[in-house]
């Protein structure tokens, strides 16, 4: 008997150390008064994550000082760290910074004239050059701009050009996306590291993957396992 009065008290103190540490936290995220789905909503501190649904609502679970981030590819991210009033008020609202739009590939093509084909009998025929009357006026400007000259400029054929942005590499998304305080509170990173690392990073081919992928726990989670690497690369090469 008294096991099991101590069983049920230990199950009910545990239960209670629970509520009181983590707890479920909702939200809506929107933009320009849009309410915006499919966002990730990340909680760094323990490693988890959920997605907006069709509203823009979402729940995560949460304790007092943990770490969110907000991302969605066409957004800046947002980070917001949780204070015991958020989650007393448990109905946070956060809004996003829609991203300047970004071109892949600018076409830039020359105007094509129709060919000018035969004059028919309805045609205005214009001569290509004034019929001169001694001591009479004949409508034309001395030394005026060849207008024939200028529209038959205008009818040659040019190849076409074409201009192709850079592709976005893995040390630019990586800049763009994680937060800055990730490399030096989570990897450990001095300052004057974190461009030789991300070069180090570049050179995976895994990279080239999660630069398409665009998800930024996938991305943190690559940067801690290379920074793993890295330490011993520069370890060995100081030794």
């Amino acid at each position: 008997m008294k096991v099991k009065l101590l069983t049920t008290i230990s199950f009910f103190t545990y239960q209670l150390s629970i509520s009181q540490t983590e707890k479920l936290l909702n939200g809506k995220v929107y933009s320009q008064n849009i309410l915006l789905k499919n966002v990730e909503v990340i909680n760094k501190t323990a490693k988890t994550s959920t997605r907006t649904n069709e509203a823009g609502e979402f729940s995560i679970l949460v304790r007092p000082k943990d770490s969110l981030i907000f991302f969605s590819k066409d957004y800046f991210f947002k980070r917001l760290k949780v204070s015991q009033e958020n989650l007393d008020q448990n109905n946070i609202i956060v809004n996003m910074i829609l991203k300047p739009e970004e071109l892949d590939e600018v076409l830039i093509t020359n105007i094509k004239f129709p060919k000018v084909g035969p004059a028919d009998e309805n045609s205005i025929i214009v001569p290509r050059g004034p019929i001169s009357v001694p001591g009479v006026y004949n409508g034309t400007i001395a030394n005026g701009a060849d207008f024939t000259a200028i529209f038959n400029m205008f009818r040659k054929k040019h190849k076409r050009e074409k201009i192709k942005f850079r592709e976005l590499d893995f040390k630019k998304l990586a800049e763009s996306t994680v937060p800055i305080d990730f490399f030096t509170d989570n990897l450990k990173l001095k300052p004057d590291e974190k461009d030789l690392f991300l070069q180090f990073c570049d050179a995976d081919p895994q990279a080239k993957i999660l630069v398409q992928q665009k998800n930024l726990l996938y991305t943190m989670d690559f940067l801690y396992t290379k920074s793993q690497e890295f330490k011993k690369l520069n370890s060995g090469i100081k030794n």
